[in-house]
């Protein structure tokens, strides 16, 4: 119930802010709003793709959620997301196979290359003692530099005029059903195992046990260090396979700029959902929307777009900041309704007593 609150009430407080903004400025908030949510979910098609641009989201937040539930400091979502894309990329230029053998193959290229990634980190922290905090920071950069140098010089396309690679080989698309891209389906299925390994089984234990006190974890005979870096590989892996997924969904190739602000911004969306994997996914969707609706939004009553990007960091600012206040009020709460339970109970013995 608290998160609930602490989600409609963020939600509430970013909406509000930003009418008032767009208020001072002179613009009309009821109206800006409704062009928001028309382009993002006033019809199938606008729907459709909120849900599409959700996947990098949900996959990267999902990839920061269980880092974090887990102990280990991954922040290096945008560069796994970057080496999955390439991975997927040139898997899809020189593989010539079947549909139903390619888009496996170069989903598992891709979650492989962002593992790699993130298993560079755990590595270099078993083996040195170095930071994951600080390492996946710095690999984010140098996945930058070489995914920019590879689509650049060996991969570039060159029919283009810019920095990108030729398309990948049509048998590597995602299918689509009418407007609806396949890749949600892989979204809602990843979200799904996740949350099942994470909750239901023993190594999900150990993980979370890890995460809340891994002094304790190891004490009771969790094998700390072999998680850590199970843990790794997996978020790197799921943060790969966004990378993947957008290659496949389209545009097909890759292009300079590829990876946006999507991991930083499932890093966000991990913060906010308090690292829940439901929540990730609603948070995502919810992000994906006024994303979305944002251009629509520019286009029908000049609004600039890059209020979204004030209703995000108010919403980020506001659930967090209020998530502690919310558990204190509710302790509070109920020390105060145990306090006068008891009172009560003995003051009925006491006039039992004196009866």
């Amino acid at each position: 119930m608290g998160r609930v609150l602490n989600a409609a009430l963020g939600i509430v407080i970013a909406l509000t802010l930003g009418a008032l903004i767009m208020w001072a400025q002179g613009y009309d908030p009821l109206a800006s709003y409704a062009a928001l949510f028309q382009f993002s979910l006033g019809d199938p098609y606008a729907l459709a793709t909120t849900f599409k641009n959700a996947i990098p989201l949900v996959l990267t937040g999902l990839s920061a959620a269980i880092a974090f539930a887990s102990g280990p400091v991954n922040l290096g979502q945008p560069g796994q997301l970057l080496m999955g894309a390439l991975a997927a990329t040139i898997g899809g230029l020189y593989l010539d196979l079947p549909p139903l053998a390619m888009i496996p193959t170069l989903a598992l290229l891709a979650m492989a290359a962002g593992a790699l990634w993130s298993g560079l980190a755990a590595l270099l922290r078993q083996v040195f003692g170095m930071s994951e905090f600080i390492v996946t920071l710095m690999l984010n950069i140098i996945a930058d530099y070489f995914t920019l140098w590879a689509i650049t010089y060996p991969f570039k396309d060159a029919a283009a005029y810019s920095p990108m690679t030729p398309p990948i080989a049509t048998s590597g698309w995602l299918p689509e059903f009418g407007d609806w891209n396949s890749g949600v389906l892989w979204m809602l299925a990843a979200t799904a195992l996740m949350w099942l390994l994470l909750t239901r089984t023993r190594p999900g234990y150990e993980w979370r046990i890890g995460g809340q006190n891994a002094l304790f974890a190891r004490l009771g005979g969790c094998p700390v260090d072999r998680n850590f870096v199970t843990v790794m590989l997996l978020t790197g892996a799921l943060a790969g396979l966004a990378g993947g997924l957008l290659i496949m969904g389209g545009p097909h190739r890759f292009l300079r700029g590829l990876g946006a602000n999507y991991a930083w911004d499932g890093v966000m969306i991990a913060i906010v959902a308090n690292n829940s994997l439901p929540g990730v996914l609603l948070y995502g969707l919810f992000f994906a929307a006024i994303q979305t609706g944002a251009l629509g939004m520019e286009l029908i009553t000049a609004v600039p777009s890059e209020i979204v990007m004030v209703l995000q960091g108010v919403l980020v600012l506001v659930i967090v900041a209020s998530r502690e206040a919310l558990h204190q009020f509710a302790d509070r709460l109920a020390a105060r309704r145990q306090a006068q339970r008891r009172a009560k109970h003995a003051s009925l013995v006491e006039s039992a007593e004196q009866a």
